[in-house]
């Protein structure tokens, strides 16, 4: 039997410095679209190995921490979680913790999907990938890109 996810994520907003962002499409729901998102392994795992994780993961983008390096917000959000995936988790857990990361990428870097989670990638301005963004929380944190970017 496959453990139960922990509700408790990472948001990481892939952006170039001229503020496009990088959306996924994703596999088990098309026409939805996110940035990298993911759950940690295990209760233990660090925030910032879980994000560096997940974005090789979806994008195979390392976060060497010199050229791509993550950035910690400090900034977490809590949220219902969508029934359509509430069988994931332990019974009765409806809500989920997400930490918000940023990483700045050239603008031509290589993008390779996991087939198994998303269907396509698309580059789009901070606004419009905003506005296509399924999750509100996602969607607010395009939005304040700038504020962090400007740090």
């Amino acid at each position: 039997m496959k453990p139960h996810k922990i509700p408790e994520s990472v948001l990481i907003v892939i952006h170039t410095s001229a503020m496009d962002v990088l959306l996924l499409e994703r596999a088990d729901r098309p026409g939805f679209w996110q940035s990298v998102t993911g759950s940690l392994d295990t209760l233990d795992e660090p925030l910032a190995a879980t994000a560096a994780r997940e974005l090789f993961e979806e994008t195979g983008i390392v976060a060497d921490g010199e050229a791509i390096r993550l950035v910690d917000w400090q900034l977490s959000n809590v949220y219902e979680i969508y029934p359509v995936w509430r069988h994931r988790y332990a019974p009765g857990v409806t809500h989920n913790t997400e930490h918000v990361f940023s990483v700045c990428v050239p603008r031509d870097i290589a993008v390779t999907l996991s087939p198994r989670e998303h269907l396509r990638y698309a580059w789009l301005p901070h606004l419009e990938a905003a506005d296509k963004c399924f999750s509100s929380s996602n969607a607010e944190a395009i939005l304040t890109l700038p504020h962090y970017i400007a740090q």
